[in-house]
Formats: C-alpha cells, sequence, structure tokens
C-alpha cells in the first residue's frame, strides 16, 4: 500500500492570515494522524509564510507516523533538519520567492551538492528524498547522489489528466520502472486530488508515498477532513 503523507502548510497558512493560533498546526497534525493517514508532511520557506521553523520544532516529537520536511537545502533548513531528525527530508530546489514548488533538481548539474548533503542527512539516520521532474534521465543520475528516494513532480500528469490526456501518465511509468531498476524508493506529489490520484497509482510501480497538500486542504472544506482523509486511503490501496 502507498503511504499517504498529509502536507499541512496550508492549515499554518490559515492560521497566519489572522495572528493567533487557530487553527493550531499541531492539533491538526495529531488529528490528522489519528484519522488515519501515515504521514506528516511540512515545507518551512525562509520567509515562514506557512510552516514555520517553531513548527517543526514543536511537530517533531509529536509526529507519531512518519515526519517529512520539505525544502530548499541552504545551511538554516539544514540545520533545522538535523536538530530536529525527521524520518525523511525532501531536496527541493525552490527560490525563495516562489509560491510553490515548481520545478525539480538537475541530478546531473548539482550531483556533487546534493551527495554532501545527502551524506549529512544519511550519517544522521535521516531518509533522504530529492524532488525531480518525470525525466528517466534525472532518475538515473540520482543513483549517484546517494539518495533513497526520488520523488516525481506531478504537476505535468494533473494538468493533462483534468485534460482528458492519460497519456501523461506515460513519462511516470518510465521513471517508475527506472527507479526499480536501479533500486531506489518512489516518491510522488505535486497537484495530486481525489480526482486523479487512483488513475496514478494504479500505473506507478512501486510507488511509497505521496504528499498531498492543497488539494486535500481544499477538498476538506466541502467533505471534512476526515472523510477525505479516509477516501485518499481508500484509493492508495
Amino acid at each position: 500500500m502507498t503511504k499517504l503523507s498529509v502536507n499541512i502548510n496550508k492549515i499554518a497558512t490559515l492560521r497566519n492570515s489572522r495572528g493567533g493560533n487557530v487553527p493550531n498546526v499541531l492539533q491538526a497534525a495529531k488529528d490528522i494522524e489519528n484519522f488515519g493517514a501515515e504521514g506528516i508532511t511540512v515545507h518551512p520557506r525562509p520567509d515562514e509564510r506557512h510552516i514555520r521553523y517553531q513548527d517543526v520544532r514543536e511537530l517533531a516529537p509529536a509526529v507519531t507516523t512518519e515526519f517529512n520536511i520539505e525544502g530548499n537545502p541552504i545551511p538554516q533548513f539544514i540545520d533545522l533538519v538535523l536538530q530536529n531528525k525527521p524520518t525523511q527530508v525532501t531536496l527541493v530546489p525552490d527560490a525563495e520567492d516562489a509560491i510553490t514548488s515548481n520545478a525539480g533538481w538537475d541530478t546531473v548539474k548539482h550531483k556533487d551538492f546534493l551527495i554532501e548533503v545527502i551524506q549529512e542527512f544519511k550519517q544522521n539516520g535521516i531518509r533522504t528524498s530529492i524532488f525531480v521532474d518525470p525525466n528517466p534521465k534525472q532518475i538515473e543520475a540520482a543513483q549517484y547522489t546517494g539518495t533513497d528516494r526520488v520523488e516525481l513532480y506531478t504537476e505535468a500528469y494533473a494538468e493533462k489528466y483534468a485534460q482528458g490526456n492519460k497519456n501523461g501518465i506515460l513519462p511516470y511509468m518510465e521513471c517508475a520502472k527506472v527507479a526499480q531498476d536501479i533500486g531506489i524508493g518512489l516518491n510522488a506529489g505535486h497537484d495530486l486530488s481525489l480526482e486523479n490520484i487512483r488513475f496514478f497509482k494504479e500505473n506507478i510501480p512501486g510507488l511509497d508515498e505521496v504528499s498531498i497538500g492543497h488539494a486535500l486542504i481544499a477538498e476538506s472544506l466541502y467533505q471534512g477532513l476526515e472523510t477525505v482523509i479516509k477516501k485518499y486511503l481508500q484509493l492508495l490501496k
């Protein structure tokens, strides 16, 4: 079964829009776990416009499932991860002013940098994953960085699926095969939703984990958080 990790950035965004502590990010994470999610994902950015560094410090000892911290490995992010030792760190090459992640790593160009960062995390017992575009060459090159997993950037798939074009899955199927052949674990995330997750799961062998935030929280506005999480779990079986 593919694990569901819920990205709670949007809950933090709502809290920050008003100040105070409503909704409570820590309590939301606990509730999401109680509803059946197998992981909690956060993506702190330097401007702390949603998840704050202090949120990470409070979540780390409280999360009882898998804790996944995403982000660009700038020095302060690396320090945060090493101090809090999550289950997994997902390296994302996003610019500080990016609204959301919009590209994967060039694992050929940035090989040496990734090797150095990944080695430090793995020495501290933290599983590593690299956010990559659905390009088999990037998956092949990722194996030389020492990473445990790659996370496929799924925006292109989601866009084509919404247009009725199911051929958008093909590059991801090819990448999944490459990952299996070279023995790298496979995650996926970005714009996955209740509408498109089943088709993706059915066609991607060896899918270890999906990280879903924006769509899941938006769907929960109408259906409720517990209901939506249980729907994802059913579709991922």
